[in-house]
């Protein structure tokens, strides 16, 4: 047998499985489970007939295009249906130049990570952030720091007090602000447009670049929430914006895309070249088409109110269920609640065996979602792939598990 431990990379032999992509693999086995634990769209939003019959015409009318290998920054054609795209839905302004088709947007957190971070860098987060991001940062050698959020997202107050105290040489490594400022993953939270003028300002201040990660914003559904992305306020080309279809059409396309200066686009573009070549072109023209077509459209016309009343069933079940000293978010928008057990000892990462095994029932530990070792009492939980009879049932099992866990 051979021993290959001395042939991995520090890499290799330091990396973390992600708890989510774990979950999820141990989960498809054990259907009596009842699981809050992924970020996975409703099956019945899925618009198959719709998807089948544009793959079939784009096979047959753009085969010589779509099943041969394309440009590495994406097919021309396909950003410049984004670049419109964007424009009309978020009043982003952006050139096919500007922008690269990536293989869904984790693939986007790991290229802007190899582009930008050494060893030892710097990149500030809000805390708790998503944490495949925190993955990719950390994998590229990143310090993270943590910016504490409240329900008007990060608080850009504290950001600028941070920055304050740091020495002009430690300012001088920070490489990017990342944030998910609308429907924030895991709070569900969103910035408030005040917060977002001040992080442009303190950006510009610091000479600083943000990476701003988009993918709930189609996804608001409550009214009077600002929607404002950053990007569509970048007067100075400091925004890295980030989105994927994943959302808003289907995660199997294994589609993203980032916009930025063509400067950042053509490094993007290089060290991807060497990653993966280029993202699929057969799901590239599926998009593409999509979009053409109104298919986004009329999925987010049907996901607005399907997740609005998961998102309610959720909290009326928590309410109902949880003991008063759980708290727990109330999401704007999203596919998720964030929840804190405010019980000295409870620890959702060490019982998550427990919960599947004994109580039927899995989430996310949130202590991966915090960048300074805390939030081992807290817990991230999806409505957006349950049923609703599932999430009354599943809020009860945590529930019992909670409070069998706390006495």
């Amino acid at each position: 047998m051979i021993d290959y431990s001395k042939y991995y990379s520090k890499l290799a032999t330091g990396i973390k499985a992600s708890e989510v992509r774990e979950l999820l693999a141990i989960i498809s086995q054990r259907k009596e489970v009842i699981s809050f634990a992924g970020g996975i769209p409703d099956p019945a939003l899925l618009p198959r007939e719709e998807l089948a019959e544009i793959a079939r015409d784009v096979i047959l009318r753009y085969g010589d295009v779509a099943l041969q290998y394309s440009e590495t920054k994406g097919i021309r054609e396909v950003r410049e249906t984004l670049c419109d795209y964007l424009h009309k839905k978020k009043n982003i302004h952006c050139e096919p130049e500007g922008i690269v088709i990536t293989t869904g947007s984790q693939s986007a957190l790991d290229l802007i990570a190899r582009v930008f971070i050494d060893p030892g860098d710097i990149v500030i987060t809000e805390n708790p952030t998503y944490l495949a991001a925190i993955g990719a940062f950390k994998n590229a050698g990143a310090r993270i720091i943590g910016i504490p959020l409240d329900d008007k997202g990060m608080r850009t107050d504290l950001l600028e007090k941070k920055l304050m105290e740091m020495p002009k040489e430690q300012i001088e490594r920070v490489k990017y602000i990342y944030t998910n400022p609308i429907a924030q993953n895991p709070a569900g939270v969103s910035m408030s447009f005040d917060r977002k003028k001040h992080l442009m300002e303190i950006a510009s201040e610091y000479n600083l670049l943000i990476v701003e990660d988009d993918p709930y914003s189609y996804l608001v559904f409550e009214e009077g929430v600002d929607k404002t992305n950053l990007k569509s306020m970048d007067k100075e080309n400091r925004v890295i914006y980030l989105g994927t279809a994943s959302k808003i059409l289907s995660p199997g396309l294994r589609i993203g895309w980032v916009v930025s200066s063509t400067d950042i686009a053509r490094r993007i573009e290089l060290v991807k070249q060497y990653v993966d070549l280029h993202s699929p072109s057969l799901s590239q023209i599926i998009l593409s088409e999509a979009i053409k077509q109104g298919i986004i459209d009329k999925v987010l016309a049907k996901a607005l109110p399907m997740y609005k009343s998961k998102r309610d069933t959720m909290l009326k079940a928590m309410k109902e269920n949880f003991p008063d000293y759980v708290w727990y978010s109330k999401p704007i928008g999203g596919l998720f609640v964030f929840a804190y057990i405010h019980r000295e000892g409870f620890d959702s990462g060490a019982l998550l065996k427990k919960a599947i095994d004994l109580y039927k029932v899995a989430y996310v530990p949130g202590g991966s979602f915090h960048v300074d070792g805390h939030g081992k009492n807290s817990m991230r939980l999806n409505y957006s792939y349950p049923s609703h009879e599932q999430i009354h049932i599943g809020v009860q099992r945590l529930a019992k598990l909670i409070l069998e866990s706390t006495n």
